[in-house]
């Protein structure tokens, strides 16, 4: 079993994947362990252990708008009980399992800073709760993310404690959380939260920020998946290579770019089919070029490919980039940090505020949003023999007009094309003031987040319709132009999705067909069985 260990610093997308998809184990660092001990055992010894202690937030005074109300030692037990109990109030469905471990993981990498001010027993318990797959249920809708996840987190530490009545999947099985501890061998099942440990657990940009990093990595998939979509699509139209041509990529200096175009150039790379020889054949129903005439260039859905797709790259690249600094974030309130003179200072910030995830996310979902806008366009083009040079009409078998075609399933494509693009409202302009207006403006990350995930699981079905209808028009097309060779990455795609398929020359359920296509898009397994025979792309 693969073993992750945490110090706080090198967390990384990949390893996010890693622990919420495939099990993956977590240690904390010694030295973070270390730490994280002695920065509680000056907090205990000169803070919270004395009644006349100044107020620090979180550790003697309420929370919130409630900040200004000391709370006194002898009560601080079931302060930190009826924090858990009221901030559980989150609402919609349950949050995936892969979520909610990549929840917990982000939440202890943050402790490993040391600026928490919890206790090590706490973390530890919430790690063998990860390790040992107890998974709290967390409610997917109620945070505005900006004192972090405060409503998600607060369900997370309502299994910690072993509250009677909150829920936790374990192996399979929604159960209370008393009885998911005790099977698992988790003790003591009833566990009593001290100062600050409660508000460091359920303050911060954690089940967003594993949102977040999942959205990331999936997007890179994407991302792939198109330009081979993309490609084959060119493959299906004859297209025109000239507008793929490196000097004219690095002319712009767009590394997004610059790859797209680099990765399309080893998809059809030894093509016969994208050259003037195949564009020569005159197919039956080019009724524009009834003569044979140079194609110069072609519709910007192919042309412009990698501009398009490249600047939806380089958007990826900037999330990224935010979001790797962001699982190694320390993001509670208040903070603790080392003097030089060996005392510790309390700090009050705002690091709990999601606007850099939520400003990413919403950037991200464009980006997806415009890869599924221009399959989309390049499906209606495979359809429409005026645009495809003479491509059969709606890419129908013989006889036209007995036999339908593919407009209802380019349809599809459209609609989910223009679903996505309603969910490219920035949630991270839609502030709106809660909790008396303590907290008066606010990120809304975690829809920023969830409605990048709706995209995500819309994206493939688009790029499995241009996949289905790119590889209808290669083989419906096979009389006239099969012996123009495909590229060494496209006849890779198109051999597997032919096999899939089993295309008929006349009509057939259109099930039959798209939903091969689709699973493929969504599982990957064209892009890693060309890059198998080809090597990488980008």
């Amino acid at each position: 079993m693969n073993t992750l260990i945490l110090d706080g610093e090198n967390l990384t997308i990949e390893d996010v994947v890693m622990v919420a998809r495939e099990n993956w184990k977590v240690k904390i660092a010694d030295s973070c362990r270390q730490e994280i001990i002695k920065v509680r055992k000056y907090i205990e010894e000169k803070w919270i252990k004395h009644d006349d202690a100044p107020p620090v937030y979180g550790f003697n005074t309420g929370v919130g708008k409630l900040k200004d109300f000391n709370i006194g030692i002898q009560d601080n037990e079931l302060f930190q009980n009826n924090i858990v109990m009221t901030h559980c109030g989150g609402v919609g469905e349950p949050a995936s399992e892969e979520v909610v471990r990549a929840t917990m993981l982000v939440r202890i990498n943050a402790f490993c800073q040391g600026a928490s001010g919890l206790r090590m027993e706490v973390i530890d318990r919430l790690l063998e709760m990860l390790n040992k797959g107890v998974h709290p249920i967390i409610p997917d809708q109620g945070s505005v993310g900006a004192c972090g996840d405060l409503a998600p987190l607060a369900h997370m530490v309502s299994v910690l404690i072993g509250y009677k009545d909150a829920e936790a999947m374990y192996q399979g099985e929604r159960c209370f959380a008393p009885q998911a501890l005790e099977k698992a061998k988790i003790t003591p099942i009833q566990y009593q939260l001290q100062a600050k440990d409660c508000l460091a657990l359920i303050n911060g940009t954690t089940m967003f920020a594993g949102m977040a990093a999942l959205n990331c990595h999936d997007a890179q998939c994407l991302i792939k998946e198109a330009e081979v979509s993309g490609a084959l699509s060119l493959e299906a139209m004859r297209g025109e290579m000239a507008a793929f041509d490196e000097r004219i990529h690095l002319a712009r200096r767009q590394n997004g770019q610059v790859a797209c175009a680099r990765n399309v150039r080893k998809l059809t790379l030894k093509s016969r089919r994208t050259t003037d020889d195949a564009r020569k054949v005159h197919l039956p129903y080019d009724v524009l070029h009834p003569e044979y005439q140079p194609r110069i260039q072609d519709l910007y859905s192919l042309r412009c490919m990698a501009q398009v797709q490249g600047s939806s790259r380089d958007s990826l690249a900037h999330a990224k980039d935010l979001i790797q600094r962001e699982i190694n974030a320390a993001t509670d309130n208040p903070l603790v940090f080392w003097n030089e003179d060996g005392s510790l200072d309390v700090l009050s910030g705002g690091n709990f505020h999601g606007e850099p995830i939520a400003v990413a996310m919403d950037i991200l979902a464009m980006a997806l949003a415009e890869i599924g806008n221009i399959s989309e366009r390049r499906i209606y083009s495979l359809c429409d023999h005026t645009l495809s040079y003479g491509l059969p009409p709606m890419l129908v078998g013989e006889p036209v007009g007995l036999n339908c075609g593919y407009p209802v399933i380019s349809c599809s494509a459209a609609a989910v094309a223009s679903e996505n693009k309603t969910l490219c409202f920035p949630a991270s302009v839609d502030t709106i003031p809660t909790k008396s207006s303590q907290e008066d403006h606010v990120s809304m990350a975690p829809w920023a987040c969830r409605k990048t995930r709706q995209i995500i699981n819309n994206l493939p079905k688009i790029l499995g319709i241009e996949y289905l209808l790119a590889s209808r028009a290669i083989f419906i097309t096979q009389d006239d132009l099969g012996e123009f060779e495909l590229g060494q990455g496209t006849s890779i795609a198109y051999e597997m999705l032919a096999a899939a398929i089993n295309f008929k020359k006349e009509d057939s359920y259109m099930p039959h067909q798209s939903k091969p296509a689709i699973e493929f898009a969504v599982s990957g397994k064209i892009v890693e069985e060309i890059e198998t025979h080809i090597g990488s792309l980008d």
